[in-house]
């Protein structure tokens, strides 16, 4: 698992962060991990983006569970 440390967040985001967590049921890391995995799927995630993590990252490549289909590579 990758793990991301955020500094220098704007005052009251860790607020904020931990009353949506608890109106959802979740840890304020859970809360976090969940906006940006949305973020990114809004975005769409591509295989170019997988292949371009550091080396030596352990990657499982699911691209039903990740929300992934097949598309032309944008060159």
């Amino acid at each position: 698992m990758e793990q991301l440390l955020i500094r220098n967040l704007p005052i009251g985001t860790k607020a904020a962060l931990r009353a949506r967590a608890q109106q959802h049921g979740r840890s304020v890391e859970a809360e976090a991990r969940e906006l940006l995995a949305a973020a990114v799927r809004q975005q769409g995630l591509t295989l170019v983006d997988l292949l371009s993590v550091d080396e030596g990252a352990d990657i499982e490549f699911e691209p039903d569970r990740l929300g992934l289909s097949a598309r032309a590579a944008e060159l």
